[in-house]
């Protein structure tokens, strides 16, 4: 009886925990209401045979409890229990497989009227690409890969001139639009999902798989691999805004075709030098920093990763945080650089100065308070993990758009750290890499670890 009674108790709570559960589906923000309702649909079959069974095994339990003045039948068959059996499972298994089937139809057959856009994976990181006013993307491969074709792309193929390219984490999508991402990966199995459009599919190596969908919602969406990918997959992380068709457009206008990434800009690197005039108070006539002044080394950083980090000051994405107080001058002093030109000429002429070997102002190893008592050999374990977006010797990675280590002043890196640790730095949601680095360096679990692998960095050359 005891028995009997637990599982009709364990029947009522699952129902109610069912029904009352903070934990459901996202919000849908795409076409497929169908995959919902196939759900669904399979929900209730399999609760309904939930219910029926347990229910019936309690029945059971009860009405046939043992009575020893009473005896069991021996029935070995009953062919009228074992039809009706059949087919009452016949129409649940049924019910449950053919909305998916429709539905699959349904995921497979592309519209005709789809916009395309192709998605990159690898680890850990996402750019795209989108056809040019030809509307066909052009040709890539593998082996083509370089620092300044990270998508690969073909130079010799017309059709990939204009191809609009996002090196970024970010991807913007028109609403009411269909649109069909092709999945290309570059190394190793990933996996395209964002929750609220209800469609996920593979990235496989050496394959060209797809997916589409139409984003009904204005928002953004985060990008999720849902493949295991390697030691740092949980960071590997997009986001995909849907848009209005004029903030669509917009975007399309602010994109490079691949021939403008392949083109120098014209920069102006004397005007840079003038304009620098403003900073070297602070970060040194060279650019080699001040510890005195919290001022990190800024010479011969990549030029990409200036302008991304000039943008975010100006534009309020970092040095907004009150313990954050160096990124709080840096942010008042970014008004300076009146645009985009001026970032862009600044930055440039920081790029091209080539870094001191020490400043003035630089303490040696053995008296940096901050390396003291580090153990390199035990940061350069630690600093694996780094090295996938960072590179193995610290050199940066443009297509990880992971900026350059080595060189860089070992307090500096240190502060930067505990900065991610601590949710003062990269907590912005327009922080892409920010964000990623916040979840990385809980790697670190403590301050030892901290100083080991910034002593195994201060240990490595610095590489123009």
């Amino acid at each position: 009886m005891t028995i009997a009674i637990v599982i009709i108790l364990l029947v009522i709570a699952t129902l109610i925990f069912h029904f009352v559960s903070p934990w459901w589906f996202t919000p849908l923000a795409s076409n497929w209401q169908a995959i919902d309702d196939t759900i669904n649909i399979s929900l209730w079959v399999v609760g309904t045979v939930f219910v029926a069974v347990n229910l019936f095994l309690a029945f059971v339990i009860i009405k046939y409890r043992h009575n020893k003045d009473r005896r069991a039948d021996y029935e070995p068959e009953n062919s009228k229990l074992e039809a009706w059996l059949t087919v009452v499972t016949t129409i649940g298994v049924a019910a449950m497989l053919a909305p998916g089937l429709v539905v699959w139809g349904e995921f497979i057959t592309v519209p005709e009227n789809s916009e395309i856009v192709e998605a990159v994976g690898q680890q850990w990181h996402w750019s795209y690409r989108l056809p040019g006013k030809d509307g066909k993307l052009g040709k890539t491969a593998i082996k083509l890969i370089t620092e300044d074709n990270p998508f690969g792309l073909d130079v010799n193929d017309i059709n990939g001139s204009d191809d609009l390219l996002v090196n970024s984490n970010e991807l913007h999508l028109l609403i009411d639009q269909p649109v069909k991402v092709l999945l290309r990966s570059k190394d190793v199995l990933h996996n395209f999902a964002v929750p609220q459009f209800r469609v996920k599919m593979d990235l496989v190596p050496g394959a060209i798989t797809n997916v589409w969908f139409t984003p009904t919602k204005l928002g953004r969406y985060e990008l999720l691999c849902e493949e295991l990918c390697g030691i740092a997959h949980f960071t590997m992380r997009g986001f995909i805004k849907v848009d209005s068709a004029s903030d669509y457009q917009t975007w399309l206008a602010s994109l490079p075709t691949f021939t403008q990434t392949l083109t120098r800009d014209s920069a102006n690197i004397a005007l840079g030098k003038q304009l620098y005039a403003g900073c070297a108070a602070c970060h040194g006539i060279n650019g080699q920093g001040n510890e005195a002044m919290g001022a990190p080394k800024v010479a011969g950083l990549s030029r990409w990763y200036l302008q991304r980090q000039l943008h975010y000051f100006k534009e309020k994405i970092r040095g907004q945080n009150s313990a954050d107080l160096y990124g709080q001058q840096m942010a008042a002093m970014s008004v300076l650089l009146a645009d985009n030109k001026a970032i862009t000429d600044v930055s440039a002429y920081l790029s091209a100065l080539i870094p001191t070997k020490k400043s003035p102002f630089e303490k040696t190893s053995s008296e940096n308070t901050l390396v003291t008592g580090g153990d390199a050999i035990k940061g350069k374990s630690l600093y694996k993990n780094c090295a996938y977006c960072h590179g193995e010797h610290a050199q940066g990675h443009y297509a990880m758009n992971a900026p350059k280590l080595a060189g860089q002043h070992a307090w500096y890196l240190k502060r930067q750290i505990n900065a991610y640790q601590q949710g003062i730095r990269g907590t912005h949601p327009a922080d892409l890499y920010g964000n990623q680095m916040v979840l990385m360096s809980k790697i670190l679990h403590d301050q030892q670890a901290v100083i080991d692998v910034v002593s195994y960095i201060n240990s490595l050359p610095n590489v123009k």
